[in-house]
Order: structure tokens, then C-alpha cells, then sequence
């Protein structure tokens, strides 16, 4: 027998339950933004070139761009197309780029949970020492927001194996880290079930940037040629497309002018058929048709 996670059982999408998104429509869309900060002289963070010893000035600065330049940039953009989005917030940016986190919230943007900050990955630290991350960025978000978190995304999608347990204890109505289906998912947790929303790991601008060296035109396209099938499946199955962003990768002019194009060609073809929305109200929608469920095999 393989070891198994036992959070969720298998079920295949083509044989579940249908529903549909408010107004009738079949495809939810969010936009997951990234705000991350990162430790200057150490810790992790993504890597532009291959840096010299600490401080890596090359990568830290290239990093430090999203905040300063890049997520005004591609909150302009928002505001140009009238978008919502969810914010995915590292709780010292507060502190270490103060007036951006709440720039997004003056939109009326969700802000969820993601950590302390992107120099860490909270999966590497023991039961106790999590829990106590957790329970310092949700304080931080629940201070400036004047209300708890709903969503959580772990720093570099790190989770141990009691995360879920944890963020349930804390709170949290959904997680963003399980990127294992095109739908919500209820998960089992110690505490009660979590919901499972949906997070891309291929339409996320790092692994194809970063990693496998794509670039701002390519990445539109794989949003655009993503967009198309979806919306093309979607008549058989409600489905979720998220798309994850981050300010020091698609906040480049060379780059937002690609996103721009993949943005309006979802917006011009998608028209009423699509909820573009943000990921915690995917969460409060599919939990007002399916409950909690109480059957611990369910």
C-alpha cells in the first residue's frame, strides 16, 4: 500500500455532482497576486541569475522591483480592465512596503494569508513553530484588515503534514496549496473539514518563467490557449481557472503588455459566460451548495 494523505478520497471530474457559478455561468476566473517580501542577505527567494555570495544584490533587487514598480504597475492594469483580484499577502509587508497591501484593498481585493514573509517555507518547521507562523500572520492581516483571513497559500506552496490540521485550528475557511483539481475540494482535517480551492502550478508565472525559462509571450498564450478549452469544457462541467501572479515577473513592461493581451481576450470572449471573481468567493459559493460534509469518507 502506498502511503496516503488521507484528506480526500479519489473522484474523478467527470463523475461528480453538476452545479453552476452565480448567474448561471460554468468557468470562475481569479487572478491570485502575489505580494511577497524576502529576507535581505539570506533566506530563500527566486532566483533571476545565478547570484554571487550574500548579499545577493542581483537577485534581492531584482525581487525588490515587484513591490516598488511592478505590482503598482499591474494594479493599474486591474484598475484599466476592472478586475478584482486576490491578494495573497506575506504579513511583514505591512511593515517593509507599507501602502501596498492596503492600495489593493482600497479596491475592494480580497487579502488572504501567505505567511510571514517568502524568505521562509513554513513545511520545514515543526508542529509547533507552524502554528505559531500561522498565528502571527493571520494577527498581522486580522489587525490591518479589521477582519480574519478567509483563504491561505503557504510561502513557496510548503506545507508538512499538518498543515491543513493547523490552518483549520486557526480559522481558515479554504487553502490554495493543493493545485489537484479544477474544482473545490473538501478536505478532512483534525478540526473540521477545509476547502480546497483551486491554484494553478502551470499558469503560475514563476515555474514558467523562472524555471523553465519561458517568457511574458508564451505565458499569455499557455493563459489564452488554457482559457479557450476550459471555456470550451465548461457547458459539461463547471470549472475554476486561476491564474497566479507575482510583480517581479509579470510587473516588466515587457511582460504586462502580454498579460494585458491575455486578460482582454478572456474578458472579450468569455462575456456573461464567465464569473470572473475572487478565490474566496469561489469559496463562499461552493460551500453554500455543498456544505461541510459530516461523513468523515466524504
Amino acid at each position: 500500500m502506498l502511503p496516503h494523505h488521507n484528506r480526500y478520497p479519489y473522484s474523478p471530474i467527470t463523475d461528480r455532482p453538476d452545479f453552476t457559478w452565480p448567474g448561471g455561468r460554468r468557468l470562475a476566473v481569479y487572478l491570485g497576486m502575489n505580494l511577497e517580501c524576502f529576507a535581505f542577505g539570506s533566506g530563500l527567494g527566486a532566483a533571476l541569475a545565478p547570484g554571487g555570495p550574500e548579499p545577493d544584490i542581483l537577485n534581492y533587487a531584482w525581487r525588490d522591483y515587484g513591490n516598488r514598480v511592478g505590482a503598482p504597475r499591474m494594479r493599474a492594469l486591474f484598475d484599466r480592465l476592472d478586475l478584482p483580484v486576490t491578494v495573497l499577502a506575506n504579513s511583514a509587508l505591512y511593515r517593509e512596503a507599507p501602502g501596498l497591501i492596503e492600495s489593493f484593498r482600497a479596491r475592494g481585493d480580497e487579502i488572504a494569508g501567505h505567511g510571514r514573509t517568502n524568505a521562509e517555507r513554513q513545511g520545514t518547521l515543526d508542529r509547533r513553530e507552524e502554528a505559531r507562523l500561522i498565528a502571527e500572520a493571520t494577527k498581522t492581516l486580522t489587525e490591518a484588515e479589521k477582519r480574519p483571513p478567509k483563504g491561505w497559500l503557504g510561502p513557496w506552496i510548503s506545507q508538512s503534514h499538518a498543515t491543513p490540521d493547523l490552518l483549520a485550528a486557526a480559522g481558515y475557511e479554504y487553502l490554495l496549496d493543493w493545485c489537484h483539481d479544477e474544482q473545490p475540494v473538501w478536505m478532512r482535517t483534525e478540526a473540521g473539514p477545509i476547502l480546497s480551492v483551486p491554484y494553478p502550478q502551470e499558469l503560475n508565472d514563476i515555474p514558467q518563467i523562472v524555471a523553465r525559462k519561458r517568457e511574458g509571450s508564451e505565458f499569455a498564450d499557455m493563459i489564452i490557449d488554457a482559457f479557450d478549452v476550459m471555456l470550451a469544457e465548461s457547458p459539461h462541467r463547471p470549472l475554476v481557472l486561476g491564474i497566479a501572479l507575482h510583480g517581479y515577473l509579470m510587473g516588466h513592461p515587457h511582460r504586462l503588455k502580454h498579460l494585458e493581451r491575455a486578460l482582454r481576450h478572456i474578458l472579450m470572449h468569455g462575456g456573461d459566460r464567465i464569473w470572473f471573481t475572487r478565490a474566496g468567493d469561489i469559496s463562499d459559493h461552493y460551500r453554500h451548495l455543498y456544505p461541510p460534509p459530516t461523513d468523515t469518507n466524504a
